[in-house]
């Protein structure tokens, strides 16, 4: 038997789960540190994903609620992109990644995990970053705690 200790996964599993979305939800907080939002503009913020792929892994993601890029008018596009310009600079200057995956997926079948709010994913990349973990067992290792991550890219993101 295997056994993989994840202490943070029982906060989600014992969270209220309730049909608002959360990407509308948590930027109306006033709680940016605790719900690891990192930046805001006008029309996108950038949020931490709580549950990442790799160090720095962020979600960038318009204020207004569609579940496709056609509902974004050409000013929230714009904004989007120069946010996600503005990601890749500050996770460079955080992390030096050799490189990034970024994707938009659209569709629960593309793997859209929140389907109803458009959002991209980006995830810093190094050479090695991936070992037998993911290949053999499907486990992720991410050597930083989420919260060290957040107050790195928060100073660089923020200046």
């Amino acid at each position: 038997m295997k056994t993989l200790w994840a202490p943070w996964r029982m906060d989600y599993i014992l969270s209220d789960k309730t049909d608002e979305c959360l990407f509308c939800k948590l930027p109306k907080q006033d709680r940016d540190r605790e719900n690891l939002i990192l930046y805001r503009s006008s029309h996108t913020f950038v949020i931490m994903n709580r549950y990442p792929y790799n160090n720095g892994h962020l979600m960038v993601v318009p204020y207004f609620h569609t579940s496709s890029l056609d509902g974004l008018t050409d000013e929230v596009l714009l904004d989007f992109m120069k946010v996600t310009r503005h990601s890749i600079h500050s996770l460079k200057k955080a992390f030096m990644p050799e490189g990034f995956n970024i994707g938009i997926n659209i569709g629960k079948v593309a793997g859209a995990g929140m389907e109803e709010h458009i959002h991209l994913h980006m995830v810093p990349r190094w050479a090695g970053d991936t070992s037998f973990m993911t290949v053999f067992d499907e486990v992720r290792v991410v050597p930083e705690h989420i919260m060290c991550t957040y107050n790195k890219l928060f100073s660089v993101f923020n200046v």
